[in-house]
C-alpha cells in the first residue's frame, strides 16, 4: 500500500471517527434549532440563578446548544418569559405557576405554561438584622421592609403572609428590592428587613449572615393554614433548621414546591431532551448547588394543578416502563 493511499485511509477512518464521537456527544432530538436557548432564572444571589446558571452549562454541553441563564425578577416574571417564548425553561414557585395556569393573582389571563418536574420546596425567610428591635411579623407595621422586586413570587407571598398575619401591608413602607439590592440596602442601613422565598441555604443570605447576624422571623402553623385557607393549598409548614445562616434555634415558616416550567408549544422532543439532561446531570449539579439533590423522579410528577408537559409526560412513562 502507497503512502498516500494510507494517508487518504487513516484521515476518512479519523473523520469517522470523529462524526461518531460528537454525534454521541449530542443526542438531540431534530426539533432543536441552531438559535440562542435561554432559562429564565433569578436575581444572581439567589438559588434559581444559581441552578439555572449550571443547568445551562449542563445541557449546552450534553444537547450541543447554546443555551445560558437570564437574571429576572424571579417566578412571576420567569413564567411570562416562558409562555412568551423568550425563555425556553424557567423555575416557577408553585403558586405562582397555579394564579399562572388559571389566569389569577398576578395574571390577568391563563398562561400556555406546562411543568417538567417539581424540583424542590421553597422556604419564605423574613430577615431582620440580629440586633433588631423586630421580634415578630406584627412588629413589621411602620416599618421599611422589601416584600421582593415587582413581578416576583416573593412580592405574592408576601402579601399573603402579611394578610393572614393582620398585618396591613399599607402600613410598610416597600422599596420593592430584589434579593441581592435588599442584601445591600440591609448593610447599608436603609431597611429594616426584607422578604425572600428560596432554597437553603440561598447563597446570598448566606454571605450576609456570614458578615454579619441576622435572624428569622416566625411564621406560625396557623398563619399557614390561613394562607391555604383564602388562596391556594399550595403551602406547607416547614422549618429552617438551626445552624442555617447561624441560627441557633430553629425557625418556623412555610414552604411551597418550585417547577421548572416550559410553554405549552414547546416540542415534546425538546422537552423530553431537557428532562433527560436534566437527571442525568443531577449529581454534577447537586455537587454546585445543594438543592439539586432534591430532584427526585417519584416526586417530579407531582405538579398539580400545573399539568405536566406531554413531553414530561413521555418522559417519565418510558423510564418507568
Amino acid at each position: 500500500m502507497t503512502a498516500p493511499v494510507l494517508r487518504r485511509l487513516t484521515a476518512g477512518l479519523l473523520s469517522f471517527l470523529l462524526v461518531g464521537a460528537l454525534a454521541a456527544c449530542s443526542q438531540r432530538a431534530n426539533e432543536w434549532t441552531d438559535g440562542e436557548y435561554v432559562i429564565a432564572a433569578g436575581g444572581s444571589t439567589g438559588v434559581y440563578y444559581d441552578y439555572g446558571s449550571h443547568l445551562a452549562e449542563e445541557l449546552s454541553g450534553s444537547l450541543d446548544i447554546a443555551m445560558s441563564a437570564d437574571e429576572t425578577a424571579g417566578s412571576v416574571d420567569n413564567l411570562l418569559r416562558v409562555s412568551s417564548g423568550e425563555a425556553v425553561i424557567g423555575f416557577a414557585q408553585g403558586d405562582a405557576a397555579a394564579d399562572a395556569v388559571a389566569g389569577t393573582g398576578a395574571f390577568d389571563d391563563p398562561l400556555p405554561v406546562r411543568a417538567l418536574a417539581r424540583l424542590y420546596d421553597e422556604y419564605v425567610q423574613i430577615v431582620v438584622r440580629g440586633d433588631s428591635e423586630i421580634d415578630d411579623i406584627g412588629d413589621l407595621a411602620g416599618r421599611t421592609i422589601s416584600l421582593g422586586a415587582e413581578n416576583s413570587g416573593v412580592t405574592v407571598i408576601a402579601g399573603r403572609v402579611l394578610d393572614a398575619a393582620g398585618v396591613d401591608i399599607a402600613t410598610i413602607r416597600n422599596p420593592q428590592l430584589d434579593l441581592s439590592e435588599s442584601i445591600d440596602a440591609m448593610g447599608r442601613g436603609e431597611i429594616d428587613g426584607f422578604f425572600w422565598v428560596g432554597g437553603l441555604p440561598t447563597p446570598g443570605v448566606a454571605e450576609l449572615a456570614d458578615t454579619s447576624s441576622v435572624r428569622l422571623l416566625a411564621i406560625e402553623q396557623e398563619w399557614v393554614n390561613e394562607v391555604n385557607d383564602r388562596y391556594s393549598h399550595a403551602y406547607r409548614p416547614a422549618e429552617v433548621p438551626a445552624g442555617t445562616y447561624g441560627l441557633v434555634a430553629s425557625a418556623p415558616t412555610m414552604a411551597v414546591p418550585n417547577y421548572l416550567v416550559t410553554a405549552s408549544a414547546t416540542p415534546d422532543a425538546v422537552a423530553r431532551d431537557m428532562l433527560a439532561g436534566l437527571f442525568e446531570a443531577r449529581l454534577r449539579l447537586a455537587a454546585e448547588v445543594p438543592t439539586a439533590a432534591l430532584l427526585d423522579r417519584r416526586s417530579a410528577i407531582f405538579t398539580a394543578p400545573v399539568p405536566l408537559h406531554p413531553g414530561a409526560i413521555d418522559y417519565y412513562r418510558d423510564f418507568r416502563g
